[in-house]
């Protein structure tokens, strides 16, 4: 017998990439799950699966398997071939009649919808509601859907030691994938800038391969520019151990091309880290320049190798953003980004009942 929902706590069906089991690499919808859960909704995931075509397979089989489980369903989606999985498996969910929540996550969406303005139209229209953690897509996107909500990442600050820097040591690291779109040979650059500049530089990086250049690339560039016993690379950082990993230095990089809100760079302002990122897609409407971060122009070594340098001078410069980027950081605590889900999903539900759409 079909078992009657909650009205206030229907269950959800979350789709998206659970991933820290095989890769290591936790995404956010990982801690929505757990946190939802914990909150006492019922919760149904999709997917496990590291292949990307099998991964889909696998959401669309548990849409369609599972459907006695759920009344809703959330839907993470990103741009480049990742957008085909939101449209098939919101495809899958319209035919079950099964209303929708989208989250736009990728900085690149912008762009994608340049190229593809029919399919975002398309999706977006067909939602019951959309979310992005950062206005950047909000913006950018509202020409396709006006009401886009902003909710944003959240984070478990507990598990974020902070510590104020002052002054700060000249550790830097740097923690993303090993892509093109994150640029990490800039930090290179700014690494090699600071040295030059007589300065004792050690520059940690960690992440997995995730398309173009690679962490051998990174590895071989560092020996290239005199950089080999100043530059550590590992692999990917299992979430657990991002704090720990951030703390082993005092100054926090992200030198990407390509953004949007990016959940590390919360993590380093959680644990007072002195941030230095680019101005890339949604990171200025994350944090602010001046106050909690320094930002630069995208791909502009001296630029950041600048940034740094008037940290690791200016005691008072370190110990302000340490703590600003810590109390920015306060209003990422997962308690209120639950609780704009939780009014979310709720008032969706809702009114789908209401319209005698939803069981």
């Amino acid at each position: 017998m079909r078992s009657r929902a909650n009205p206030t706590r229907p269950p959800i069906l979350i789709a998206g990439a659970f991933l820290s089991g095989s890769t290591g690499i936790r995404f956010v919808c990982e801690d929505l799950a757990a946190g939802l859960e914990a909150r006492g909704w019922t919760i149904t995931t999709t997917s496990r699966i590291e292949n990307r075509w099998i991964r889909l397979i696998d959401m669309v089989g548990t849409a369609l398997l599972s459907r006695r489980r759920y009344r809703l369903a959330q839907v993470d989606v990103y741009s480049g071939p990742a957008f085909i999985w939101a449209e098939i498996v919101t495809a899958v969910l319209s035919l079950l009649r099964c209303p929708y929540i989208l989250t736009l996550h990728s900085g690149a969406l912008p762009e994608f919808a340049e190229r593809h303005p029919k399919r975002v139209s398309r999706l977006l229209r067909s939602a019951a509601a959309v979310t992005s953690p950062s206005s950047f897509l909000q913006r950018q996107l509202g020409d396709f859907r006006s009401d886009i909500r902003v909710i944003r990442n959240g984070l478990y600050l507990d598990r974020y030691p902070a510590r104020m820097v002052s002054p700060a040591r000249p550790k830097l690291v740097w923690i993303r994938a090993f892509e093109d779109r994150y640029n990490p040979l800039l930090a290179l650059q700014v690494a090699k800038r600071l040295s030059d500049d007589n300065r004792d530089v050690e520059l940690l990086m960690a992440g997995p391969n995730r398309g173009g250049i690679t962490a051998t690339q990174v590895a071989n560039e560092a020996e290239r520019l005199g950089l080999k016993d100043r530059v550590k690379i590992r692999g990917a950082v299992p979430k657990e151990l991002v704090p720990s990993v951030l703390q082993e230095g005092d100054i926090f990089l992200n030198t990407t091309n390509v953004d949007n809100a990016p959940v590390i760079v919360v993590e380093a302002m959680a644990c007072g880290s002195c941030v230095v990122s680019t101005d890339a897609g949604g990171v200025p409407d994350l944090v602010t320049d001046g106050e909690d971060s320094l930002l630069v122009p995208c791909d502009d070594a001296e630029a950041m190798a600048h940034a740094v340098a008037r940290i690791l001078d200016d005691p008072d410069l370190a110990r302000m953003l340490s703590t600003g980027a810590r109390e920015k950081a306060e209003d990422y605590a997962w308690d209120r980004v639950l609780s704009g889900w939780e009014d979310l999903l709720t008032q969706v539900h809702r009114s789908h009942r209401a319209a005698g759409q939803v069981s």
